[in-house]
């Protein structure tokens, strides 16, 4: 991904992202969880925390699950409230 792409998911300059690659900044928390997100792996490992890109919790999902949450996590902010609202639309509708 070149930083110009990951400059706009991020919401921040290009000179940022430069900054975070070279070590002379850090990201603020919400860059992190973003790029978490974007990236599909822990926040952990992005701060090289942890050898594990995946939060543990992904390894005891199914291969349903883990195929639904790759998905999920590519999506913009946008469509994953629609993701949402949809698959809440289908449990209150069951329930009914």
């Amino acid at each position: 991904m070149s930083q110009v792409r990951l400059s706009i998911e991020l919401e921040v300059s290009q000179e940022t992202v430069s900054a975070y690659e070279n070590g002379k900044h850090y990201p603020s928390v919400q860059s992190l969880m973003k790029l978490s997100d974007i990236f599909g792996v822990s926040c952990d490992y992005i701060l090289g925390l942890s050898d594990e890109r995946h939060d543990p919790y992904y390894h005891a999902l199914n291969e349903t699950d883990r195929k639904f949450f790759n998905l999920y996590k590519a999506l913009s902010l946008q469509n994953k409230e629609l993701v949402i609202a949809y698959v809440q639309g289908l449990c209150d509708s069951k329930r009914a």
